[in-house]
């Protein structure tokens, strides 16, 4: 293949660059399935599964963790045939990678994970047991299935209008609005050991309050005044919707209009004045801001299928055994 054919192939495809993990406890291999002969192993399996095991574990128990594990272990293995079947067909080719490439992605592994100490990552290496070469064909590998996978499937694969129209009216949920608005609030905490301290934080509460109605700046008391880590900013919590506040709070603050001012507000210990800046209702985002989303979306689902089918169609022309 020539180099400038190859060049368009690596540089089209995705590099991704993975990260040198702790080593995993040391476990019994053995075979794990069979590619037109190449071997995939149990810590092959282990490796890619390794990091959603551990995820697993501190989520499910018992048998629901022994069935995810199952399935995680199995998601591995069939993507380690994948990415044999792909290096596989990248052979059958007879392509070729310059070797500068894998010294390229390896020196980008040494400057991103380990701030360019490339002491540092030998040691890593050596303490996981992988030799230099290991590593260079590992890494070799992943080069190519990243590039193989964006250049082996051809098509046009951009979304017409009507099928961008049709995912968002099927879809709408997606697009949604929720009803939101621009709330300022006084926050005064009375001491709670002492038992005047109640009534006058209300009593203050109730001055300010008033400052307000008769025409006193509301950000500007909330910066003399509240209590909270918003103060500063003249009591501005932005644009809130119904999951930001607690219950009480957001029956308050979503029942006043733009320029309202709420009653003080008790819970507990602390007392709240609400003011409301500005509201905007619930909606549907048109399709016109959301058109070029949609249209990625689309292509990205299209693309997938394609690259899938292609993948089937290696595995079906090849020898799998799995164990």
């Amino acid at each position: 293949m020539s180099l400038k054919l190859l060049f368009s192939l690596l540089l089209a495809g995705t590099f991704f660059i993975p990260r040198i993990r702790a080593a995993e406890p040391e476990v019994i291999d053995g075979v794990a399935a069979i590619v037109n002969g190449d071997v995939i192993t149990f810590s092959q399996v282990q490796e890619v599964s390794g990091p959603r095991e551990r995820t697993l574990r501190e989520q499910y128990t018992g048998q629901e963790l022994i069935d995810k594990v199952r399935e995680a272990r199995l998601s591995a293995l069939n993507d380690l045939i994948d990415r044999q079947l792909i290096v596989q067909e990248f052979k059958k080719k007879q392509y070729s990678m310059p070797e500068y490439v894998v010294d390229d992605q390896i020196h980008n592994i040494i400057k991103d994970d380990f701030a360019g100490d490339r002491q540092a990552f030998l040691r890593t290496l050596n303490a996981q047991g992988y030799s230099m070469n290991k590593f260079r064909e590992m890494q070799r590998d992943k080069v190519i299935v990243g590039a193989m996978r964006q250049n082996s499937v051809k098509g046009n694969f951009t979304a017409t209008p009507q099928q961008i129209q049709a995912y968002y009216e099927a879809n709408k949920q997606e697009f949604v609005t929720p009803e939101q608005l621009k709330l300022r609030m006084i926050v005064l905490n009375a001491d709670p050991l002492d038992a005047n301290s109640g009534d006058s934080t209300r009593k203050m509460a109730e001055e300010i309050r008033q400052k307000v109605k008769g025409g006193a700046d509301f950000a500007t008391m909330a910066k003399t005044y509240s209590m909270d880590g918003t103060a500063e900013s003249g009591g501005d919590w932005g644009l809130i919707d119904r999951k930001t506040l607690n219950q009480q709070l957001t029956d308050v603050a979503f029942a006043l209009s733009p320029g309202q001012t709420s009653q003080v507000v008790q819970i507990g210990d602390s007392f709240y004045i609400l003011f409301c800046e500005s509201k905007k209702e619930a909606g549907i985002i048109p399709l016109s801001e959301v058109r070029d989303g949609i249209e990625k979306k689309l292509e990205q689902v299209q693309r997938q299928k394609a690259t899938q089918r292609w993948i089937d169609s290696l595995r079906e022309k090849a020898f799998i055994k799995i164990y």
